[in-house]
């Protein structure tokens, strides 16, 4: 018996009762038929329209097998860029959305048995970041359009003019500070110096002992020249009010407040809500892996999509790849090379001086850059990590 023709009241019956998704081991892929019942598939099975498909099948299977494949592909990744974007989103909720399309292909006619078979190729051939957690695995699609690489690199250069107006402000703050050096310099240079009183080894001591004559005003004449006569230069000296000390406190409350406004424009520019860097030590603070790995300390040796990392244990030298939320930075005894991840001087290499406990907070100095040698207190432990291999 055919088809009922469209339109027909038959026609409208079988679609009304083949509303909805059915039994998956009921449809058949080459023949796009699904079937209501058992019964209803083992004729289907045994038709010549279900047979002449099996013997084109037969011909080419790897045709077949290719095309359903990009096809189911291509289905789950539309899905994925236009409903979820580039959210880290489950891979089962995404699959669960496609297959509610009556019309989807069907998994099983894929080259992949199982769903976690198809994200580990998402992630291995880039279309996606994969990775699996206690709850099953999560993608994250990655954007390659034209509009999404044009952005980035507007990003990039955005961040880069930021990075050269902080390094001319440094410059002019460095140049300020000479100027205010060098002028004290030349203050000094215009006082008297006093130098230590040596006598070498065999001389003579000798005393140069001037006695002045007393003054003995006789007249009123005297009286008056005395009242009038100037102070001498070492009164003057004496008496005289220093003008650098208020000129050079000025100088530096100035530069202060520059530094001050700096930082805090650096600080809101660079404080991100993500802080993996490589070639810094972490500990693994998660139990999803068992007691095996929990707080043991890896050194990261790639960051991917800023969140997540790839860890070398150093201990055991395994390698995983795990999201920032399972690490911690780690703080190295004072005096060793630490990493700035986060905050005003962020990715800056610097050296540990100073470990506040009380605040949870340390100070370090800057080793390279144009602020080389300049002490920044107050920083947070989370905010910097030791450096492998110091």
């Amino acid at each position: 018996m055919g088809r009922a023709e469209v339109g027909t009241p038959k026609y409208l019956a079988n679609k009304m009762k083949s509303k909805g998704l059915q039994k998956l081991r009921w449809y058949c892929q080459m023949c796009e038929k699904q079937c209501r019942d058992e019964n209803g598939f083992k004729c289907h099975t045994m038709s010549e329209s279900h047979q002449r498909q099996l013997l084109l099948f037969a011909d080419n299977p790897g045709k077949f097998l290719h095309s359903f494949s990009k096809e189911f592909s291509d289905g789950y990744m539309e899905l994925l860029r236009r409903r979820f974007g580039t959210k880290r989103t489950s891979a089962n909720k995404i699959y669960q959305e496609y297959i509610a399309h009556k019309e989807h292909i069907h998994m099983n006619a894929t080259r992949w048995l199982t769903l976690s078979d198809y994200v580990k190729w998402l992630g291995r051939t880039g279309q996606v970041i994969a990775d699996e957690t206690e709850k099953g695995w999560f993608v994250s699609y990655i954007d390659r359009s034209p509009e999404a690489m044009e952005r980035q690199a507007k990003a990039d250069r955005k961040e880069k003019m930021e990075k050269d107006d902080e390094e001319r402000m440094a410059d002019f703050i460095e140049q300020q500070i000479k100027k205010a050096k060098a002028k004290d310099g030349e203050e000094d240079e215009g006082q008297e110096k006093f130098t230590e009183l040596k006598r070498e080894e065999n001389e003579p001591l000798k005393l140069d002992i001037r006695l002045e004559k007393k003054f003995q005003p006789d007249t009123v004449l005297g009286k008056s020249a005395l009242a009038k006569r100037p102070a001498s230069e070492a009164e003057e000296k004496v008496f005289k009010k220093p003008k650098s000390v208020a000129g050079d406190s000025q100088t530096r409350s100035v530069l202060d407040e520059i530094i001050k406004q700096e930082e805090g424009k650096k600080e809101r520019a660079n404080r991100k809500d993500y802080w993996l860097h490589k070639g810094i030590v972490v500990k693994f603070i998660s139990k999803s892996m068992g007691d095996k790995f929990f707080k043991q300390k890896a050194v990261v040796q790639d960051v991917i999509d800023r969140y997540q990392g790839k860890i070398k244990f150093l201990d055991t030298g395994e390698k995983l790849k795990v999201d920032q939320a399972h690490l911690e930075t780690v703080i190295p005894a004072l005096d060793k090379p630490v990493m700035v991840v986060n905050g005003a001087y962020r990715g800056s290499e610097a050296l540990l001086r100073k470990l506040d406990e009380r605040r949870y907070s340390v100070s370090v100095e800057i080793l390279h850059g144009p602020l080389k040698g300049r002490i920044v207190d107050n920083v947070q432990y989370e905010d910097i990590s030791k450096l492998h291999g110091a």
